[in-house]
């Protein structure tokens, strides 16, 4: 769940970058990171913590050009080590920057691919510097002096062939452009668009629409699964969908939870997406009490992402909604926290409740997903402690009980409150006195009724389908090992907290 961004334009892009990034800060609070290139030469900012912190004035004095990309990044399976900060550089061919969202399921092997073979060292334990490396090889088996659009499409084809897993994009190739592209199904989100100058046309590629919004691009649509967009040095834009077999199969998880409400993406509405999940989680309560028998008397949404699918579930319900939970906004992600520890102690900093909105109530709690339960339990607790004589549970999303392999930070299975328990045994657990999951189909047709186009969605933490086809066993072992908190805390006490700012140039 990283965010990236890549712009073309007539003038210089480090504010616009950082603008997109500050609007892309959802996706990633770990790290943020960004390059420009002037005619030949690279400059470099990257390190750990929020946008804000760490573009400073005397940062962006330095970040000239009209040509740049941008991340903002969490850490999945790999290291919060700075060195680990995106984007990344290969100085051959030509010189490369890339920055990634996603997770390669085939890292491991690439790796030792492209050791063995192709000649080439990765330094880190990042899948993205890996991503990086089999570009810059497929790229150099062009042997062009100067790239073309056609022989830098034949390179991601290339990295097609290779690359297993959910991966978007941007490179920049110094001296000709900026590279977008996207896995053959399409699981993590990129979009582009384009902006009218007095000098000309401006192009952009992110992870979301707003990124867009912000700046005045006008959305042209989304980077098709298997698609490379490449936009030259001089403003002109190409497309190839590179990839033999496509399939679009987004990841759900971005409607429920990642993206911004205000997004689209494969021309899908994330609001209305959230809206329609709403209206399937009432039907789903009414099949079980009839709208004169519950006794529901207040819906309260767990913010923000709650807020889009409680408003039409307490109208389909004819019961009141109110905000019951004032949330501190300068507190970061629980769910990507290390340690259950850090994890408690977030939640009394994050909400603070409005006690009249729960007082002598029967209160319906909707959030977006449950994870572990911590933050759930303590909330209902919280709703409790304030006075409800009830307090009841929705979640948006169906029960997780498996992992995502796709570049989300989900726990080991076993940290799942839902892994082999059933939903009464979840709701004892969390302190509910009952409790409902979305069904997986009212699920995804939620998201579909925005594009019937889309061939399905990725859903494998609900479903435990993968849908590459190479996750086994032993894959989701390790990766059980990998993203267990014990493993995460060890991981934070090897952090290097020195940032990186360099500058770089062309080897020629």
């Amino acid at each position: 769940m990283c965010g990236i961004v890549g712009l073309v334009s007539k003038g210089p892009v480090n504010q616009a970058i950082y603008d997109a990034l500050t609007v892309l800060q959802h996706r990633g609070q770990d790290a943020a990171g960004m390059v420009t290139s002037d005619g030949n030469k690279l400059h470099l900012r990257k390190a750990n913590g929020l946008v804000r912190d760490v573009f400073r004035q005397e940062h962006m004095q330095l970040l000239n050009g009209n040509i740049g990309i941008g991340h903002v990044r969490y850490p999945t399976a790999g290291s919060s080590s700075s060195a680990e900060a995106q984007p990344m550089y290969v100085n051959s061919p030509y010189g490369i920057t890339l920055a990634h969202n996603g997770n390669l399921t085939n890292a491991d092997q690439l790796k030792a691919d492209l050791f063995a073979e192709d000649l080439r060292h990765i330094n880190t334990t990042s899948d993205s510097e890996v991503l990086l490396n089999v570009l810059a090889h497929e790229l150099q088996q062009q042997r062009a002096l100067d790239p073309s659009p056609e022989e830098i499409f034949n390179a991601v084809a290339g990295v097609h062939k290779r690359c297993r897993g959910a991966y978007a994009a941007v490179a920049m190739i110094i001296g000709c452009g900026v590279l977008g592209f996207r896995d053959p199904y399409g699981i993590r989100p990129l979009v582009y668009g384009e902006r009218e100058t007095d000098q000309g046309k401006e192009y952009m590629l992110a992870s979301e629409s707003v990124a867009l919004d912000l700046q005045g691009y006008t959305l042209l649509g989304s980077v098709a699964p298997g698609e490379a967009i490449f936009i030259s040095s001089d403003g002109n834009i190409y497309r190839k969908v590179c990839a033999e077999k496509t399939q679009l199969v987004p990841c759900i998880f971005e409607h429920v939870y990642l993206a911004r409400p205000d997004s689209i993406m494969d021309d899908i509405s994330v609001y209305k997406s959230r809206l329609r999940m709403g209206e399937h989680l009432a039907a789903r309560i009414l099949e079980r009490y009839s709208q004169h028998t519950h006794d529901i008397d207040v819906v309260i949404p767990i913010p923000d992402t709650g807020r889009t699918a409680a408003l039409p579930l307490a109208h389909q319900l004819d019961v009141k909604f109110r905000e019951g939970f004032v949330k501190n906004r300068y507190i970061g992600r629980t769910f990507i926290m290390p340690g259950q520890q850090e994890r408690k102690k977030s939640v009394r900093q994050k909400l603070n409740v409005i006690e009249l909105e729960f007082r002598d109530k029967n209160v319906l709690l909707v959030d977006d997903s449950i994870v572990r339960g911590t933050t759930t339990q303590q909330i209902i607790q919280m709703a409790r402690d304030a006075g409800a004589r009830k307090v009841y549970m929705a979640s948006a999303a169906p029960a997780l009980r498996y992992q995502n392999v796709y570049g989300i930070d989900m726990p080991a299975r076993q940290e799942f409150v839902a892994n082999e328990r059933t939903d009464e045994e979840v709701a004892e657990i969390i302190g509910a006195d009952w409790l409902v999951y979305q069904d997986i189909n009212d699920l995804k047709n939620s998201a579909r009724e925005g594009n019937p186009r889309v061939d399905d969605f990725e859903c494998s933490a609900f479903d435990g389908h993968y849908v590459t086809g190479d996750i086994d066993a032993d894959y989701l072992s390790q990766l059980s090992l990998t993203r267990s908190d014990l493993n995460k805390q060890r991981s934070d006490a090897q952090l290097n907290p020195d940032a990186t700012i360099l500058e770089l140039h062309n080897h020629g």
